[in-house]
């Protein structure tokens, strides 16, 4: 990686997303193809749509000089891709969709700084030069826009020759709905657009929806425009051949129309921009793909008992503000400038930063999850997230609290997403004791997970409330939550904690304390009790703000007491450990009676080590790269020192010392 650019076979794993929070998104490759199409709410990767794809022309005089698909060469390996299905697998060479038997650019260069990528297509037998600049809205403090079901791409061409060159800029978009396919342009005041329909879904179900393919071009008198709604339909591979056939032969495309579907056939549509280029001139030609699948259910645990007033699907939010994909192309086409001018303002703030690329590259690409299917918007607007994604599905449901701990973009850069997470999470995940349980079930009003509370979600809880209410100020909204924060914080000593954390209000963890590595920790750790700690001072402080001094009181000496035993009992003069006695079964058994466990079939089971007479996944004497974390919130949040700073030096010393491995391998 230099500067952010990538070439040859440091292209081949790239996918950068492009689409909404919560709306999915389309990958564009390294090599300039479209990729994991996840628009239908759910996963998808390695999918493609069709044969969905850019091209390029050029011709003077009637006659065709070149014609490219716009992409660079396929990544090994060829001899295609083990798991896939029958006849288009491993042995089968590339899949067809890849247009690999089409013309394309022999070299491309790929810049990805996100929200923003760049490619660079070349090739000596192409007259000209062409670049592409493709985008969607990231804009914070504007989730409303960031959330727009649409992937712009904007494509410059540069006549380098010394002879003008008509070119034709051509765009193909797949009608992926099932059953009586419909696709259609129109000519609209803000532009053309194909639009990609069916007549054989029901609306309200998932499978409903539409698609768009719509560009601005021609609006000035300086392009003109043709189209095919659908392409040739034959048997066999005839619906590529004649396109390409038809894309090859000079002049403006024919429009070709079926009145249905029939069985066997494929759906593409294609807007094709045709504009002349003196030598040395350039132009731009703006393109949007648009989606909108508004129905969303749960598809992870769908055999779930659900009361009588809850529905088994519910609405995607991008659809309470967009009806259709035309509306949104329309939209991203009207507010295209606005829209690129302020993502690209974010993008010159951040990369102008002095942090090293490294640190750069880690914190933009990570930013680009959002964008992802990892995350999803209700349809109030409430901010959703999975752990991760599988291929085909959502990984770990529920915005796990302790997940959603880690990650400071969403607070930072739309923190109304991230306050939405803690009115669902106050509202749904609350028990009556005050134990949080730490995912969220969908749809909304589905009974709560049985599993029990984690001690990092629990307190990270109270921990994110605190920050969102610094960062918007709004007291009303931090009283409105304050009665559930209180309660959750108070589950630390209440009776029916079943993992008996701090039974005495000493201010530290003493029992089973369930964390975000899907284990349980037994007795006083810096991690966790740290955690605790970083909760109760910022509980103090909210109650403080909020009238209920007793409360303040209260956690302050809890605070006090906790802070400084670990002072003097956790650190070991290098770094923070865990106070346990790993030989010590009756520590297990002291909670046998909990059958609760995530692997296994018991408390025993899961953590004692008969063979070894050992308590298994414990930190004990270990220097753990967690040790610190409650340290990281309470710093982030200017909540100040939960530890000695001397000890909190030292052991970040210790950290890197033991923990840091400079090179794998």
């Amino acid at each position: 990686m230099s500067n952010f650019v990538y070439h040859g076979a440091k292209t081949a794993q790239i996918s950068f997303p492009l689409g909404g929070i919560g709306a999915g998104g389309i990958g564009l490759a390294g090599n300039g193809r479209l990729v994991d199409w996840e628009i239908f709410n759910r996963p998808n990767k390695g999918s493609v749509n069709g044969f969905s794809h850019f091209a390029v022309r050029a011709e003077r005089d009637g006659q065709v000089l070149d014609a490219r698909a716009l992409h660079g060469d396929l990544a090994a390996p060829y001899q295609g891709e083990l798991g896939g299905a029958r006849f288009s697998s491993f042995g089968w060479g590339p899949r067809r969709e890849y247009l690999t038997g089409l013309p394309h650019f022999a070299d491309s260069t790929f810049r990805g700084e996100y929200p923003l990528a760049e490619l660079t297509f070349a090739d000596a037998r192409f007259p000209g030069a062409v670049t592409l600049a493709a985008f969607s809205p990231f804009i914070p403090l504007n989730e409303r826009d960031s959330s727009l079901p649409a992937a712009f791409f904007a494509y410059t061409l540069t006549n380098t020759t010394q002879e003008p060159i008509d070119y034709t800029l051509a765009g193909v978009l797949a009608n992926p709905l099932p059953a009586n396919n419909r696709n259609n342009v129109t000519a609209e005041p803000w532009g053309h657009a194909l639009h990609l329909t069916s007549d054989g879904v029901t609306p309200g179900t998932p499978a409903y929806g539409d698609m768009t393919l719509a560009t601005d071009a021609g609006l000035d008198g300086q392009a003109t425009l043709s189209w095919q709604e659908y392409w040739f339909r034959g048997v066999w591979f005839d619906s590529l051949e004649v396109y390409w056939k038809d894309f090859t032969t000079p002049g403006p495309l024919q429009n070709r129309q079926y009145p249905l579907e029939r069985a066997g056939t494929r759906n593409e549509g294609l807007l094709a921009v045709h504009f002349s280029l003196a030598p040395g001139e350039s132009r731009t030609v703006r393109f949007v793909i648009a989606w909108n699948f508004p129905v969303c259910e749960n598809y992870w645990t769908a055999d779930q008992k659900l009361p009588p007033d809850v529905a088994p699907t519910w609405k995607n939010y991008y659809a309470t503000v967009w009806p259709d994909s035309l509306a949104s192309a329309q939209y991203a086409l009207g507010a295209w400038d606005r829209l690129h001018g302020e993502t690209q303002r974010f993008h010159d703030a951040l990369f102008a930063s002095d942090l090293p690329p490294v640190a750069l590259d880690a914190v933009s690409a990570n930013m680009a999850i959002l964008k992802s299917p990892t995350v999803l918007r209700l349809e109030d607007g409430t901010f959703y997230g999975w752990e991760g994604c599988h291929p085909d599905a959502g990984c770990c449901e529920g915005s796990c609290t302790h997940v959603w701990n880690y990650q400071q973009t969403l607070p930072f850069l739309f923190p109304a997403l991230e306050r939405s997470m803690r009115d669902a999470d106050f509202r749904y995940n609350l028990r009556p004791d005050g134990g949080m349980v730490f995912r969220l079930q969908l749809p909304l009003g589905a009974p709560r997970w049985p599993f029990r509370p984690c001690a990092d979600g629990q307190f990270g809880g109270v921990l994110k409330t605190y920050r969102d209410w610094k960062i918007c100020g709004d007291s009303d909204w931090l009283r409105s939550l304050w009665p559930a924060v209180k309660q959750s914080l108070d589950f630390a000593w209440h009776p029916g904690n079943e993992d008996r954390w701090d039974p005495e209000q000493s201010g530290v963890l003493w029992g089973r304390q369930h964390h975000t590595l899907d284990m349980e920790l037994f007795g006083p750790n810096a991690w966790l009790t740290g955690m605790y700690l970083a909760a109760l001072k910022a509980g103090a402080e909210m109650a403080e703000h909020l009238g209920d001094t007793d409360s303040a009181a209260e956690y302050r000496a809890i605070f006090a007491r906790g802070k400084a035993w670990a002072d003097a009992n956790l650190f070991n003069g290098e770094y923070y450990i865990q106070r346990i006695d790993l030989h010590d079964r009756g520590i297990v058994e002291a909670f046998a009676e909990d059958e609760l466990v995530l692997i296994g079939n018991s408390t025993l089971e899961a953590y004692w080590d008969e063979e070894h007479q050992e308590i298994k996944y414990q930190i004990g004497d270990g220097s753990s790269i967690d040790q610190l974390l409650g340290q990281w919130h309470a710093s982030l949040y200017g909540l100040g020192e939960i530890f000695d700073p001397a000890q909190v030096r030292r052991a970040n010393a210790a950290i890197y010392r033991h923990n840091f491995i400079p090179v794998m391998g």
